[in-house]
């Protein structure tokens, strides 16, 4: 292994150049990302392997918390590896000593590459090699990319005849959709309010999603829809140097039926687009649905499309599905195991 290498916590702007270059650069390995869960109960650092020329060339922005009296460490769409089995193992062994140095039982690591990519079935073989158990992934481990490389035109037209229009319709009764700004926020925050109400799912708190799309201007859209004057839905969407990303919306009894939402959602396409993303992800499905997608078993792929259809994400993902991208499926996450005795427990916990 070459000496010249070297082990240290970058500087947040190199660190976010680096991850804007690199091929697996996640939002949710940039710092404000970190920044937003510092500021939320979760500590966070950053370790990078350097070359000689001082160029980062690997590294993970770790998150570590405590749960029910245990730490753990985590890494979000991360690490991003070298592709050198050399500076990747440099890089393993640093977060080890990370680890350790935080207390954490483990650190579950969760790279941001594809099942079915050449490198993923490299990387995954790597890690198994290096006896890091495979675990549950905590960001969602199915999703549907939908590619912003075409032009406008063809966007639209890849989308579902019914999205495209809902899109229409929302448009001619009047549905109007603008870029809200601070002064908008608790607005949106009481749409997701009544929205996670209606639906039953929880929601952060209101100082969360003012830091979040505060920490990532100019990358984060508040996008409101209107009727008649009235906000009625509302989209909190970001993009990093690749892509957009759909992880916060809500919207009214009279947003649901106006179609707000889809073209709350087709702006959001174009606002990713105009800033040269490549794609927009759309965050999340039913995972059977990422599972069927990969199949080459007929059977097995129809009994996993039945079993999506009681995912509580299923009404999520007819909505998703129209806006013509394709499903894809993560890879598995594995974990950095730092204190076996107490492994099995913190795995309990996690899954629980």
């Amino acid at each position: 292994m070459s000496s010249s290498w070297r082990v240290a916590e970058p500087v947040s702007a190199q660190w976010d150049a680096f991850v804007a270059n690199h091929p697996q650069g996640n939002l949710l390995q940039a710092s404000p990302w970190g920044l937003l869960k510092a500021l939320f109960g979760w500590s966070c650092r950053r370790l990078a392997v350097f070359d000689s020329a001082g160029h980062i060339v690997a590294g993970a922005q770790v998150l570590f918390r405590r749960y029910y009296g245990l730490a753990f460490g985590y890494t979000p769409r991360g690490p991003l590896f070298a592709g050198d089995p050399a500076v990747d193992a440099l890089l393993l062994r640093a977060l080890r000593r990370l680890g350790w140095q935080m207390a954490a039982v483990l650190i579950r690591m969760e790279p941001n590459l594809l099942v079915g990519d050449p490198e993923t079935d490299t990387l995954i073989d790597w890690l198994s090699r290096h006896r890091l158990p495979v675990a549950e992934t905590i960001q969602p481990r199915s999703t549907i990319l939908v590619d912003l490389q075409p032009d406008e035109e063809a966007l639209f037209a890849a989308c579902s005849k019914g999205h495209r229009a809902d899109i229409r319709r929302a448009e001619r009764i009047g549905v109007t959709v603008r870029a809200g700004d601070e002064t908008d926020l608790p607005v949106f925050f009481a749409i997701m309010q009544a929205t996670g109400a209606r639906a039953d799912f929880g929601i952060h708190s209101a100082e969360y999603y003012a830091a979040a799309w505060r920490l990532h201007q100019p990358r984060a859209r508040l996008l409101m829809a209107e009727l008649n004057g009235v906000p009625v839905a509302a989209h909190l969407v970001f993009a990093d140097s690749r892509y957009g990303r759909y992880l916060y919306s809500g919207a009214t009894a009279d947003g649901l039926r106006s179609g707000a939402n889809h073209l709350l959602e087709w702006h959001a396409l174009r606002w990713a687009r105009g800033l040269g993303c490549i794609g927009y992800d759309l965050w999340g499905i039913p995972d059977a649905l990422g599972q069927a997608a990969l199949s080459t078993d007929d059977s097995l792929r129809a009994a996993l499309e039945e079993a999506a259809q009681r995912d509580p994400l299923i009404g999520v993902y007819r909505f998703k599905k129209g806006f013509g991208g394709r499903v894809v499926r993560f890879a598995p996450a594995f974990d950095l195991v730092l204190l076996p005795p107490l492994y099995p427990l913190a795995k309990r916990k996690l899954a629980g």
